[in-house]
């Protein structure tokens, strides 16, 4: 949820509820703004009052990297968004051309973004397997179209297509 603490909107990333000892209950929040783009730890009691901000979420694409901005574009209307490298984060290692994705806004701005829980990548470099290890479950590295490089077994070869988990960074098939 996104709030408006001390004339700054910012978004919740985490919160907790506390109640220790002999003392009273609050909430421990981390909150980011939108302005800055710092992060905070803070404590609200239970007779504090927060302005709640809407959200609105839509499903966008990736359209293209700009510098070091990316530039997603509104399925519907065509119309595009540039969003910082802060916001994507680790989402970039998945971010492929026509990737959909969920972005939130805030009064317009984009706050976060939500990528699928799996993606389809290319493998762009995959070394050869080695023959005669194969009592276990072994696995090589493979550098994915992105740039990213995970674990995937021996039989994947480069230019072949695989499912990969956005949450854990992990093989999950062929594709």
């Amino acid at each position: 949820m996104a709030i408006n603490y001390n004339g700054d909107i910012c978004v919740v990333l985490d919160s907790q509820h506390r109640t220790p000892g002999n003392l009273r209950a609050f909430v421990q929040a981390t909150l980011r703004s939108i302005r800055s783009g710092r992060s905070s730890d803070v404590r609200f009691s239970s007779t504090e009052k927060i302005d709640v901000i809407p959200m609105m979420t839509r499903k966008m694409d990736f359209s293209y990297k700009d510098g070091d901005d990316y530039v997603f574009s509104d399925p519907d209307t065509y119309e595009t968004v540039t969003i910082a490298p802060e916001i994507v984060g680790d989402g970039e290692n998945y971010l492929v051309e026509n990737a959909q994705v969920t972005v939130t806004f805030v009064e317009e701005k984009a706050v976060s973004i939500e990528m699928p829980s799996s993606v389809i990548l290319k493998v762009a470099d995959a070394p050869e397997g080695i023959r005669g290890d194969s009592a276990n479950n072994v696995q090589k590295a493979v550098v994915m179209e992105t740039g990213i490089t995970i674990q995937a077994p021996l039989f994947i070869k480069t230019g072949e297509k695989i499912k990969v988990d956005t949450r854990t960074g992990k093989y999950m098939e062929r594709a």
